[in-house]
């Protein structure tokens, strides 16, 4: 104990660097606990899909939706999610969402946007297609 008294006097800025991160940490997993948002592996996503009728909605750009997605997900860009310009996806508010994207990034943005318009039961995809196709699980490939 008396080393780490000494460290932390030797070493204020990297102590209270440490001390910062740390309190990160611990706000993100309790903010991740208590969300709305739920992150999903493939698998579970592959299970809403079968059981539950859940609706895949890929965010991805045209160009990379057109290479490869989910077999039935939906294409609607993360723009047009923001301007409320849903395509149709507004009758399908009680039914599981799941929000796809490249790396599982930007899917938290347009989950809470889907999460304030109304949608019950919004998921994401844990790694985006990285994960999906890192698994070997199908992708369809789109006609141009």
């Amino acid at each position: 104990m008396q080393q780490y008294i000494e460290f932390v006097t030797n070493h204020p800025i990297l102590s209270a660097i440490w001390v910062v991160l740390f309190i990160m940490l611990i706000t993100s997993l309790i903010k991740s606990r208590f969300s709305a948002i739920k992150q999903i592996s493939p698998t579970e996503l592959t299970l809403q899909v079968n059981r539950s009728n859940a609706v895949v909605l890929d965010i991805r750009t045209e160009a990379d939706f057109a290479k490869g997605h989910i077999t039935g997900a939906k294409h609607l860009p993360l723009a047009d999610i923001e301007k409320q310009q849903l395509a149709g996806l507004e009758k399908q508010k009680d039914e599981p969402i799941i929000v796809v994207c490249q790396a599982g990034m930007t899917a938290s943005k347009a989950a809470s946007s889907l999460v304030k318009q109304g949608f019950t039961t919004v998921s994401i995809l844990q790694g985006g297609m990285g994960s999906w196709t890192g698994a070997s699980l199908p992708v369809v490939k789109s006609k141009r």
